[in-house]
């Protein structure tokens, strides 16, 4: 087992609106339960080892606090970040198109075109349904971001999400090269 200085080290930032599952999902993926009752979240931050593809990562998962179209977006989400996880509630029309409004204030902050990032149509365990899979597929593709959907309730895709993110910030990540965490990193 490789020591925790060995590990690549990697900040993935969990982003979307209110209420969309941001927590569930992050707490699924990092301690195996999910959480019944809701709490708005202010800021967490988590830690977590994953493998992908024979490669040992520390993530450093932090879940923030919802946005909505008026939040600034705060620099600690976008500074030093590797990679995103911009989630979405497919019972909530608002909270989808929430998501291209996020995914462009984060390319605006860092001066970028294209961001690693994992689109995530989360809540396929409730019934009604407002987001079609083919309208998050095509929001990913529009975006140059992967896609998945997920029910943190029913532990359904939580793992790959992460694995995902760590898959789309290493295609844009020269050989060799760890990226500085002192800006923004989108390569």
């Amino acid at each position: 087992m490789p020591t925790v200085d060995s590990l690549k080290k990697r900040k993935i930032a969990v982003l979307g609106a209110r209420s969309v599952g941001k927590s569930s999902l992050v707490v699924q993926f990092i301690e195996g339960h999910f959480v019944e009752s809701y709490y708005p979240t202010i800021e967490t931050t988590f830690v977590k080892s994953v493998s992908h593809k024979g490669v040992q990562y520390e993530c450093e998962v932090i879940d923030t606090a919802g946005q909505d179209e008026y939040s600034i977006l705060n620099a600690n989400h976008a500074i030093g970040i590797h990679g995103f996880v911009l989630v979405y509630s497919v019972s909530s029309r608002n909270s989808f198109d929430m998501v291209q409004i996020v995914y462009d204030k984060i390319v605006d902050f860092c001066g970028v075109s294209d961001i690693p990032c994992v689109i995530v149509g989360a809540k396929t365990d409730l019934q009604q349904k407002q987001v079609d899979q083919n309208e998050g597929q095509k929001l990913a593709q529009d975006n140059k971001a992967a896609w998945i959907e997920t029910s943190a309730k029913n532990n359904v895709n939580i793992g790959q999400v992460f694995e995902m993110c760590l898959g789309e910030i290493e295609k844009r990540t020269p050989h060799q090269a760890e990226p500085q965490a002192n800006r923004c990193v989108i390569m």
